[in-house]
């Protein structure tokens, strides 16, 4: 089985690498979209969670709808399956935007990453000391200035192991794309096995591929994330800078 996975990897590698650059295009991009789409969602939930005695009625009931449809967003697309998603939203609004798999791949993964990337950030900020929020807002800060200054980054530092971990699935959560012929490593190692009859064999190149891809990616984000975490460069003391030399009382050295 190994030296036929060996003849299959080789001579199949060009559509086994064509897989592997729509794989990696669908979960770096949707991984990307959708960080931004938790971070304005997580900082939304953030600020309208809760009223201040400061907002008037108007300001309170904005903040409660908003925070209603953040809701749904979050609870939708984290309770129902990503296969799902892909097959209502892309042939729901392929008569309405005409589009191509590949596109439509990108933006189903970019919503459901946008989903989980919310509630992450959301655990994120909320670790952040509650005294750095009441520091900000003492000084005069708004709510919203608070939030993209202070919270914010403090908050994506602390779940940057939980993004890294969202991207790593979401190479792996590609291979349901296959159900709308998206054609990423799944779906190009199924149509080599249904060509030559060796499903097994097939597959255990697809899982090597895959594994591959999921180890570097995790070897790579730990190494950012000590990176991030290393503490900054000590000042310079005494060995390093040279010593004033002091003169004493009446001008001698």
């Amino acid at each position: 089985m190994f030296a036929s996975a060996i003849d299959i990897a080789v001579k199949y590698w060009p559509m086994f690498w064509a897989g592997i650059k729509t794989t990696l295009l669908l979960s770096i991009t949707g991984t990307v979209i959708g960080l931004l789409i938790g971070l304005v969602v997580g900082s939304v939930r953030s600020v309208c969670s809760k009223s201040e005695s400061r907002d008037s009625g108007v300001a309170k009931a904005v903040k409660k709808i908003v925070y209603f449809i953040t809701c749904v967003y979050v609870e939708f697309f984290r309770g129902t399956p990503m296969m799902v998603q892909a097959v209502f939203l892309y042939y729901g609004l392929k008569p309405v935007f005409n589009w191509d798999t590949t596109v439509a791949g990108i933006c189903i993964i970019s919503i459901n990453t946008g989903a989980y990337m919310a509630e992450i950030l959301r655990s994120g900020l909320q670790s952040v000391d509650v005294g750095q929020t009441e520091a900000a807002r003492s000084i005069g800060m708004t709510p919203a200035q608070t939030m993209f200054h202070v919270v914010l980054p403090q908050g994506v530092k602390n779940a940057f192991p939980a993004i890294g971990n969202e991207f790593v699935v979401n190479i792996k959560d590609s291979s349901v794309l296959n159900a709308i012929s998206v054609t990423e490593l799944f779906f190009q190692s199924n149509k080599i096995a249904g060509s030559i009859f060796k499903f097994t064999d097939t597959f255990l190149v697809t899982a090597l591929v895959y594994l591959v891809l999921t180890f570097t990616t995790t070897r790579i984000l730990r190494a950012i994330e000590i990176r991030m975490h290393r503490p900054p460069s000590s000042y310079p003391t005494s060995q390093t800078v040279p010593e004033a030399r002091i003169k004493p009382e009446g001008g001698a050295q």
